[in-house]
């Protein structure tokens, strides 16, 4: 699970579904969704949205328009990625980089 979480640190936008990994591992996928969950406390799923949304934050306090960030981010939209920044952070992005 190191290996697949650093590939993600070092690409958060990188859109590998967890079966993808599963297949890249030689795991069923809900061996891989288990261990997942044993070795970082979370889903990949959620571990994947907090990584995302925790480096889109550098992006956007350096000046990245929105949409740059949400593609940057791995989100498919700008309306997906303002959706998610929202309900973590309380706010839109474009509020978070208007307050930078």
């Amino acid at each position: 699970m190191q290996h697949v979480c650093q590939a993600l640190l070092d690409n958060p936008g990188d859109t590998a579904t967890a079966a993808g990994w599963a297949n890249r591992l030689a795991m069923g996928d809900k061996t891989f969704h288990r261990r997942f969950l044993l070795a970082t406390g979370m889903t990949f799923g959620k571990w994947r949205q907090q990584l995302r949304l925790m480096s889109s934050l550098t992006l956007l306090m350096q000046g990245m328009p929105i949409t740059q960030v949400a593609l940057a981010s791995g989100y498919d939209s700008h309306s997906a990625y303002t959706t998610a920044f929202g309900k973590q952070f309380g706010q839109p992005p474009s509020a978070f980089a208007a307050d930078i």
